[in-house]
């Protein structure tokens, strides 16, 4: 879904604006026809829509401890929030994954106050 937000942004600020790498949106013209309802499952007919390199610098894959490393450099770099989208065949193991073996090391514990 995220190609369809920078779609969004690309139309409305145009192929260099908004913020947005050229990165993300230089693959954003080859995305007419990609059928998001088969986004993110095993067998998906338009997986070669993303490319790995737009995959390898915006996203992250691999066991919890490559998660978590590349977690940190991101918060070298100062990114200070992330989303966990659960749009591919295993939504529940993802979670649990998440819950156990990623959120516990990032979790800054914030006191609510009134």
């Amino acid at each position: 879904m995220v190609g369809n937000h920078v779609a969004d942004i690309v139309a409305r600020y145009g192929q260099h604006g908004g913020g947005v790498p050229d990165a993300l949106t230089d693959y954003i013209t080859a995305h007419s026809g990609y059928d998001y309802n088969e986004h993110g499952r095993t067998g998906n007919s338009h997986a070669e829509f993303v490319p790995d390199s737009v995959i390898d610098r915006f996203c992250i894959l691999g066991s919890p401890a490559e998660h978590l490393s590349k977690l940190k450099d991101l918060e070298k770099l100062g990114v200070d929030q992330f989303s966990v989208y659960l749009q591919h065949d295993a939504k529940s193991a993802t979670l649990e994954a998440y819950g156990e073996h990623i959120i516990p090391y990032v979790d800054e514990q914030v006191t609510a106050t009134s």
